[in-house]
């Protein structure tokens, strides 16, 4: 099946040619386990769970790494300031090692919550087969070091009191990835603060030195004095350990594209002297009151308060469908609750599917799997997909079981949790009394008396009551 996707770096759709035999080699941006992520940076992750299932989808195997950057992430995009780990432990009084265990944690939580396949081991897969790699930076120092030297060795590094630094103007086309309007903008101090030590504004430190005055918590020797990684050598040292020097697909966020990942170009083919990524992939923002939802903005919406809110992180991966990820989203309440019903429906239409189809097996409806797959296929364009999905479903002239067949194939990529038995439920005694009444009037066609208990329990006990073709069921408000 073939795959096309749109290449940041080519500005256009092109069809998916892995460059070697065996799995194609994936790597997406991880985060920084300084503080807790917010539902924006999870759009990300759900685009890149796309890919992933759309490639095996697509019979595509997947070697899949990602980082975590547990050290180097400064404050400032110039290169200055605190590091975000130290930043961190200054704030909730532990140690940057605490705090970065802590918040890995919490990601790989919120990552099975939201169903990412992503599943490493304890150890890296063997060299060129498929599955996944979770790799820190505090534990891949030595790999940084050594690619460092090799840019280094090719003169295009310079030292200054806080660093070593990479020259950007010894590298023709750097930040082709973002275009030379951006970088100019760059140049003219627009996006990066001025540094008088800096040959280029546009040029980045590969290795920080340690203050002078002060213990770092994370700091390593090195060939040029103690200190720490940047942040960007990181991604490039770790890419190339697990997939090598040239590897298929490089993901992450649009921020990443006019500094992040353009560095990542500049440091990795200057010591290589082959292109870093086939594929550069970048999702849009998510938007919340028209503007970018940021930690920086202070105040964001996590993951968990959409669960305090009785929304199941999976409704935020329903939500995350209803726009193509090169696309601006914009995030409300409103549009999160519509996206609660449609997933709930589903889930309603394949237990009732189930129900019908009984014992009875059939194979999906080649049509409607080719109209799903088509839309996946070009440049993972979701929301063409559901709606094949959902016309799919309204043609009571399949048999139930041909309908379910098909639902199990695009739950393959959708992951909604659409077949999956939700844990047992219970309620407060004095709620399941109301519920029981409620059962029973509506059963009896009572149904003022059954609408008045509806609205006790939502008043009193703040649980949902609603109808489905299986019965009643109940949910929290």
């Amino acid at each position: 099946m073939d795959v096309t996707l749109f290449n940041t770096l080519g500005r256009k759709k092109e069809p998916l040619r892995p460059l070697a035999p065996g799995p194609v080699r994936l790597y997406t941006c991880g985060p920084t386990v300084y503080n807790y992520l917010h539902v924006g940076n999870y759009r990300t992750y759900v685009f890149e769970d796309v890919l992933k299932r759309t490639l095996k989808f697509a019979c595509f195997p997947v070697r899949h790494a990602m980082n975590i950057t547990d050290v180097g992430h400064l404050t400032s995009q110039a290169d200055e300031g605190e590091d975000k780990m130290e930043v961190g432990a200054a704030r909730e009084g532990k140690t940057a090692w605490e705090i970065a265990r802590f918040y890995e944690t919490a990601f790989l939580e919120d990552a099975a919550a939201l169903d990412l396949d992503f599943h490493p081991g304890s150890a890296a897969p063997p060299e060129g087969s498929p599955g996944d790699v979770l790799c820190r930076a505090t534990e891949h120092i030595a790999e940084q070091i050594d690619l460092v030297r090799r840019i280094e060795a090719k003169g295009l590094t310079y030292r200054t009191s806080d660093g070593i630094y990479f020259d950007t103007a010894k590298f023709p086309g750097y930040g082709r990835l973002a275009g030379e309007s951006h970088v100019e903008g760059l140049k003219e101090g627009a996006r990066v603060q001025a540094n008088p030590e800096k040959k280029n504004a546009t040029d980045f430190a590969l290795w920080k030195f340690s203050p002078a005055d002060a213990r770092r918590q994370m700091e390593w020797d090195s060939p040029w004095g103690r200190g720490f990684p940047g942040w960007h050598i990181e991604c490039s040292a770790m890419a190339m350990r697990y997939l090598g020097e040239s590897f298929d697909i490089h993901c992450g966020g649009v921020d990443h594209i006019p500094i992040h990942h353009a560095n990542e170009i500049a440091q990795s083919e200057s010591a290589t002297g082959k292109p870093l990524a086939h594929f550069w992939m970048h999702g849009e923002f998510l938007l919340m009151n028209k503007a970018k939802m940021a930690k920086s903005a202070g105040g964001f919406v996590r993951l968990k308060d959409l669960q305090e809110r009785g929304y199941d992180a999976l409704d935020f991966r329903y939500f995350c469908y209803g726009a193509h990820y090169r696309r601006q989203l914009d995030f409300s309440w409103e549009a999160l609750d519509a996206a609660k019903t449609s997933r709930r429906r589903l889930k309603d239409a394949a237990a009732a599917l189930k129900l019908k189809a009984g014992a009875a097996a059939q194979p999906a409806p080649a049509e409607a799997l080719a109209a799903f797959s088509a839309a996946l296929t070009d440049d993972l364009n979701v929301p063409e997909a559901l709606a094949a999905v959902w016309e799919t479903l309204r043609r009571e002239e399949l048999a139930p079981a041909v309908r379910l067949a098909f639902l199990r194939e695009a739950e393959r990529v959708l992951a909604l949790g659409l077949f999956k038995e939700e844990a047992a439920k219970s309620l407060p005694p004095k709620a399941l009394a109301l519920f029981d009444r409620y059962k029973a009037e509506r059963a009896a066609k009572n149904y003022a008396a059954s609408d008045a208990l509806r609205r006790e329990l939502l008043d009193k006990h703040k649980i949902h009551v609603f109808e489905t073709k299986e019965g009643s069921r109940w949910e929290p408000a």
